[in-house]
């Protein structure tokens, strides 16, 4: 009896290998799905293990037992029985394998045992820094939506930050902040919509420029909506002893500027006009145009809400402003929104208030000191 083993893919593989090697007459005796032997074969698709026997009619002495060649019920006998031991065999053979492949040492040397170690190491060491890099980029993230910020200039800021490293966020968010150097000569002008504290900030520039700068200063409105609004600024000119005219057309604006055409400085406070009025940001517009100003300041307060930002600047592009003063620092514990304003203008800013009062609160920042604010690792108060 000749008995012999197969590691084929298929049934079929197995037919063919049997036929030319022990004829037409073998008989399959088992056949089982194992992994080849060796470091290869753990990481390979299972093969099919075919045993084969065939009689060659003559007395064969193996490890299946001894099958007399006498008579066709010896041979059958005989290879019955030498089936029951190989299938004993197999399964103790696979038992073995099976204890095997559960502990380390399926390896079968120390330097493939040692492979396995440091590629396990590896793997860990890949898995603890992505695992830090994502908590860092959370981090990272979450400090910014606190700060609010919108989150496409999030997105743009994290797409900037390599690997979610924090201690670059910093450097990151000052190459965003632009800051203009204020021209304190000729005509300013104050733009923007109501309850922005434009009045306010006027007169704290007048302040500023009169009894600290002791520069002439001149103070002009066209702010006759508002109640009260020219009284306020009226009582301001007359505490700082500086000219002051109202402005209700087109030709009065020529006859004010042509009247303080000696001062160092003339300030001009006009009218909150609704960004999505076109009709009055049109008839602003014109007042502006006839200062022949080239220093014009949106005013925005840094509590007004991110979508009413938008609408604001949409607004006053018409106005061609050049410069944003951010009031109301002190009125907020979080200033993202100074990102959201320099994204949406495209203007660099030039002045910030930080309280009520004149002219002692308004202030020009440095991009340290503003990149700190948007951060929270500083606040006005």
């Amino acid at each position: 009896m000749i008995i012999k083993k197969y590691l084929v893919k298929d049934m079929n593989e197995a037919m063919t290998k049997i036929k030319n090697d022990l004829g037409i007459d073998a008989v399959i005796i088992s056949s089982r799905k194992i992994r080849k032997p060796g470091i290869g074969g753990l990481l390979s698709k299972k093969v099919i293990e075919v045993t084969a026997a065939v009689d060659n009619s003559e007395k064969e002495d193996n490890d299946y037992g001894k099958i007399q060649n006498s008579t066709k019920e010896d041979s059958i006998t005989a290879l019955k029985k030498a089936m029951e031991k190989h299938s004993e065999r197999a399964k103790n053979q696979e038992q073995k394998m099976a204890l095997e492949t559960s502990k380390p040492s399926y390896f079968q040397n120390a330097k493939e045992e040692k492979l396995l170690n440091e590629m396990q190491e590896m793997k860990n060491l890949i898995s603890g820094f992505v695992k830090k890099s994502s908590e860092e980029e959370n981090s990272v993230m979450l400090k910014l939506k606190n700060s609010d910020m919108n989150e496409e200039v999030i997105k743009e800021l994290l797409t900037e930050l390599q690997d979610g490293n924090e201690e670059d966020l910093k450097n990151i968010v000052k190459k965003h902040i632009k800051l203009s150097v204020p021209k304190e000569n000729g005509v300013m002008v104050l733009v923007g919509p109501t309850g922005v504290g434009k009045t306010t900030t006027i007169a704290k520039l007048a302040g500023k420029f009169s009894l600290m700068e002791k520069k002439k200063v001149g103070l002009i409105t066209v702010d006759t909506y508002r109640i009260g609004a020219v009284e306020q600024l009226r009582t301001y000119a007359d505490i700082m002893n500086i000219p002051f005219s109202v402005v209700l057309t087109i030709k009065e604006m020529d006859q004010a500027i042509n009247s303080m055409k000696d001062c160092d400085i003339i300030l001009v406070d006009t009218t909150g006009r609704s960004s999505k009025n076109e009709m009055q940001i049109s008839e602003l517009r014109a007042f502006i145009e006839r200062t022949h100003s080239q220093n014009i300041h949106l005013v925005l307060s840094c509590t007004t809400k991110d979508n009413d930002i938008k609408s604001i600047v949409s607004g006053y592009k018409k106005i061609n402003f050049q410069n944003v003063i951010i009031t109301k620092l002190d009125e907020t514990t979080t200033y993202g929104s100074v990102i959201n304003i320099l994204k949406y203008t495209g203007k660099p800013i030039s002045y910030f208030t930080t309280g009520q009062n004149v002219p002692d609160d308004i202030k020009t920042l440095t991009v340290e000191e503003i990149s700190s604010l948007i951060l929270g690792e500083d606040t006005v108060c």
